[in-house]
């Protein structure tokens, strides 16, 4: 909750409560089932649905009734834009198109927090993380982050084969204090709508720098999307860990540490680290 606070709140954000009053408002008296599908899924569910309707009814059997039902419900999909199937598994493809609100982050999005103690100042670190052409060096499922200007840029990532393989979409600023704090968050079509933030905390002591990353991110398929990912051991808190172990070991250092080459016990060939999102 506290990325999107940072997220929201210097762009003057309504909070989610009050979205919520306001949609409520603005609800006509007859409750509406919310619109979860994409533009281009209602057409051709309504061409499918009136085909297999049409088909199904010609046959006039009991099987030529089942398919005309299937068309009928693909034709109140297109028709009314809402699959019931979608809301059960947390899918949106409707929203696609816009950034989520901040009640989507609260109602279907994964927290993850992590946080580690770097020996460097806090101006160093903040200036090597604020240009995000960095960050692929220590974030080992990204493949590259293209910075278009001053707030916003490009980013793409590796996914489990599942998903496609890759992820892709744009980011903004929206929050920036030199040497304590970036927040950014994805922009509209993004294929995983997410928003981050990290903060460069003085350490106690003069021991160096706190750095604390939040992350919020809405799985392609709702919550469904995180269960697969850890179903294939693609847990996210242990991924910004190793990320930021990546970065501490950077800093510090100079150096990366790598497994490359090195024999696993726990992946299925050549010795390759599984990476996704």
């Amino acid at each position: 909750m506290s990325t999107l606070n940072e997220i929201y709140s210097p762009l003057g954000q309504q909070s989610p409560d009050t979205l919520t009053d306001a949609r409520d408002l603005a609800r006509p008296q007859q409750e509406q089932q919310p619109i979860n599908v994409a533009q281009a899924e209602r057409i051709a569910s309504a061409a499918g649905g009136a085909i297999l309707a049409a088909i199904g009814l010609s046959r006039r059997s009991i099987p030529g009734l089942l398919i005309a039902g299937v068309g009928g419900s693909l034709i109140y999909r297109g028709v009314t834009g809402h699959c019931h199937a979608y809301a059960a598994l947390g899918i949106d493809t409707a929203r696609n198109d816009n950034p989520p609100a901040p009640q989507d982050y609260f109602n279907h999005g994964i927290h993850v927090e992590q946080s580690f103690t770097i020996n460097k100042e806090p101006w160093e670190l903040y200036g090597f993380w604020r240009d995000f052409n960095n960050l692929p060096q220590i974030m080992t499922h990204l493949e590259s982050v293209q910075v278009q200007d001053g707030k916003r840029s490009h980013w793409v990532a590796t996914a489990p084969s599942i998903a496609g393989g890759k992820v892709e979409w744009d980011a903004e600023i929206i929050n920036d204090e030199p040497n304590a704090l970036i927040a950014w968050r994805s922009l509209g079509g993004a294929d995983v709508d997410n928003a981050g933030s990290v903060r460069f905390v003085p350490a106690p002591n003069g021991r160096g720098t706190e750095v604390k990353v939040v992350i919020d991110y809405i799985p392609p398929a709702g919550r469904v999307g995180s269960w697969v990912a850890k179903l294939f051991g693609e847990e996210p808190q242990q991924q910004i860990q190793e990320d930021l172990r990546r970065f501490k070991r950077l800093m510090e250092t100079g150096e990366i540490p790598t497994t490359q080459g090195q024999p696993k016990g726990n992946c299925g060939g050549g010795g390759q680290e599984h990476q996704g999102w």
